[in-house]
């Protein structure tokens, strides 16, 4: 029998225990917070973290996948080639605020509905992953960015319930869709996703795929339920948007595309029989730019891990074998005869991109390209009618 003192200290330690039990137990808050787009290049695409905050002392800590290292060495060949590390960073909040409040760009947390061990599993599997040594990792654009790493995360603390709601569901996007609506405000910037993503950028995405954008990703969280009750308990703004909002999708109408072509096409057939020199001139600059963007195209496909830019369609009316005709389009400008090798190029050019138009119909949804075919097709087919009979151009033909 034990003793009274004993009796009596026990009681008051389970009285303790009683008491403290709720602080003892209590988990960290998990927070989703997402960053709006920005109006540099990289900050097109917005950005997020996940924030946790330590419910002994109310400190939040934001784990930010977003940080690389642009002094490592062989960044930049890296970078071209595709082959991108970059890091978890845990730091104060409020810091990682800074940039996007001096920017202008809206921020707002989703406050996760999680069970205690949810929470506690997911804010320990972060702590672990922001240590140096886990902390890198290979970067890819479209499946494993800072927006993907917050979802699978999220997914892995629900027992992989997230993926499971949202990769049966679709908004017909694509990785082009998204990457040429969200790249619109710099028109460089989209014309360089339009042209360089190949057919793989181009199948429908499911929602799930959908949230390498971290806007998408903050609108399926809206949606999923956990355990019967919304993953999403609140959603407040932390900071205010005060640039331009994020781009909505447009039509990517063929129209517009088809008559520009067709006009430049029979210009350039009318201009040939006329005045050979303003043809020629304008199909030197036109093999100048499509056969170096060719040749890109090649770079990306054979010499990179970009795979959303393999095998692209858009090489049949970028033609690099275009360069072989420069030196007689320059001839030409120059009042010279072009010599044989451009007139016997020039049926094989039109040809090699009349073969576009077939491959679009044979494989129809595999490559969205329909807008370029439009535009190139009618100008590779009018220099090649504007220039197919020249030789060497009378001074009548061609002007003082």
């Amino acid at each position: 029998m034990a003793r009274p003192d004993r009796r009596i200290a026990a009681a008051l330690l389970a009285l303790l225990l009683l008491l403290l039990g709720p602080w003892a137990s209590a988990a960290p808050r998990i927070g989703v917070a997402t960053m709006q787009p920005g109006e540099i290049f990289w900050e097109r695409f917005g950005h997020d973290a996940l924030v946790v905050v330590d419910p002994a002392t109310g400190a939040a800590t934001s784990y930010n996948f977003g940080f690389f290292d642009p002094s490592e060495p062989g960044f930049v060949g890296n970078f071209v080639h595709g082959i991108m590390r970059y890091r978890l960073a845990a730091l104060p909040f409020d810091e990682d605020m800074v940039m996007y409040r001096d920017e202008g760009r809206g921020v707002s947390i989703q406050w996760l509905q999680l069970s205690d061990a949810q929470a506690v599993s997911l804010a320990s599997a972060l702590a672990i992953n922001a240590r140096p040594e886990n902390a890198v990792y290979r970067y890819d654009y479209f499946r494993d960015n800072c927006s993907t790493r917050v979802r699978d995360a999220i997914d892995s603390a629900v027992g992989g319930e997230l993926r499971r709601q949202l990769v049966g569901r679709s908004h017909g996007s694509t990785y082009r869709s998204e990457a040429v609506r969200l790249a619109s405000p710099a028109t460089w910037m989209w014309l360089g996703f339009d042209v360089g993503l190949g057919p793989s950028a181009d199948r429908p995405l499911s929602l799930w795929e959908e949230s390498f954008v971290p806007m998408r990703l903050a609108a399926a969280l809206r949606e999923v339920r956990i355990d019967g009750h919304p993953l999403v308990a609140a959603e407040v703004p932390v900071l205010p948007h005060r640039i331009a909002p994020e781009p909505t999708e447009a039509p990517r109408a063929v129209g517009s595309w088809l008559a520009v072509g067709v006009v430049l096409g029979l210009g350039l057939a009318f201009a040939g029989a006329g005045r050979p020199r303003c043809a020629a001139a304008f199909a030197l600059v036109f093999w100048t730019v499509s056969s170096l963007l060719g040749m890109l195209l090649l770079f990306l496909w054979l010499d990179t891990v970009h795979r959303f830019a393999w095998a692209n369609r858009n090489l049949l009316l970028l033609d690099p074998l275009a360069l072989l005709a420069l030196p007689g389009a320059w001839r030409l400008v120059r009042g010279r005869a072009p010599g044989p090798l451009m007139r016997r190029l020039l049926p094989v050019l039109t040809a090699v991109a009349l073969v576009a138009v077939f491959v679009s119909w044979l494989e129809s949804g595999a490559q969205d390209n329909a807008r370029w075919i439009a535009l190139l097709l009618p100008i590779h087919a009018g220099i090649w009618a504007g220039l197919r009979d020249t030789s060497r151009p009378s001074a009548d033909s061609i002007g003082p």
